[in-house]
């Protein structure tokens, strides 16, 4: 087996989250008075940490203030915007291929954890993942995958598989191997830049990691 465990992102790697976070960031942007985003400018804010996304988005560094736009989002994430996700096509079905062949998988997304697991229980994909790891407010995804390195859930025979940079960085500085998604939010630019070792073009491409299926595709 080259790789002991597959660390998938969530956001933008198995679901699109699009919708769900872009109506709740403009529900918290309204409320506090900001003006509404278009969802092809809020697509750029898929992946990293909410708070950056936040600090990006207005230009506010107060911590308090932060603080209370992550919190207002999460008023309507938590009623509504969770389920506004949409499920891959072929993630499904690329992840029962994964485990019946055996191969160990985990989750590892800057969403907090509680609303990671209500989007794999409303995708009946729960049962793939040994664990959910997720973010909190002022953590980064690298910092966040050092403590599961601490922890000896992740080892550098580990795939950290997402379509960010930020998942590439926070695989690389950690010891990990990377592999890069082209169906999410990440361009082929930002993806590049990292240097993953492997590039997947679409789901079903991922058996690649145990050896199933061709070469991946080169970005």
């Amino acid at each position: 087996m080259p790789h002991d465990l597959l660390l998938f992102d969530l956001d933008g790697t198995l679901s699109d989250p699009l919708e769900g976070i872009g109506r709740s960031i403009n529900y918290a942007l309204t409320h506090f008075g900001f003006p509404e985003q278009t969802m092809t400018d809020l697509a750029a804010y898929i992946g990293p940490p909410l708070d950056e996304s936040f600090r990006a988005i207005t230009g506010i560094r107060d911590a308090v203030d932060i603080e209370a736009l992550v919190a207002k989002y999460r008023e309507r994430y938590a009623e509504v915007g969770y389920s506004e996700n949409v499920l891959y096509p072929g993630i499904a079905e690329a992840l029962d291929s994964l485990g019946r062949a055996g191969m160990p998988m985990a989750v590892c997304t800057s969403k907090r954890v509680d609303f990671a697991e209500q989007i794999l229980q409303m995708f009946r994909l729960r049962h793939h993942f040994r664990f959910v790891s997720g973010g909190e407010i002022g953590t980064h995804k690298w910092q966040q995958m050092a403590a599961l390195r601490s922890q000896n859930q992740v080892t550098p025979s580990t795939v950290m598989v997402g379509d960010r940079a930020v998942d590439m960085v926070a695989a690389h500085r950690n010891g990990l191997t990377a592999a890069a998604v082209l169906w999410g939010y990440g361009s082929p630019a930002e993806l590049r830049a990292e240097a993953p070792r492997y590039c997947f073009a679409a789901p079903d491409d991922l058996l690649q990691l145990r050896g199933l299926q061709r070469d991946s595709d080169t970005i």
